[in-house]
């Protein structure tokens, strides 16, 4: 069995895909910086359900769980460690 403690690499990559050529940190607020936009909250729904493998429900939807890499991250071992 293979624990996985760490998304951040993942999901640095799917958001530098989309702000090619800036710099932000993984706890710096991307929505907040203007680097992404609402609209790519739905993308990073979506990756996150089908690349990272998390099955979300209605309260996962916070937009607050998505604002960083660092809270993605969080999220995504909260998620893990409760399936």
């Amino acid at each position: 069995m293979v624990v996985v403690t760490d998304f951040k690499q993942e999901i640095r990559e799917f958001l530098e895909g989309y702000v090619a050529g800036e710099d932000f940190e993984d706890g710096d607020d991307i929505f907040a910086m203007g680097l992404v936009s609402s609209l790519m909250a739905m993308q990073l729904v979506l990756f996150v359900e089908q690349e990272l493998g998390a099955r979300l429900d209605n309260d996962d939807l916070d937009f607050d769980n998505f604002r960083s890499v660092d809270l993605v991250n969080h999220f995504m071992l909260n998620k893990m460690n409760k399936q």
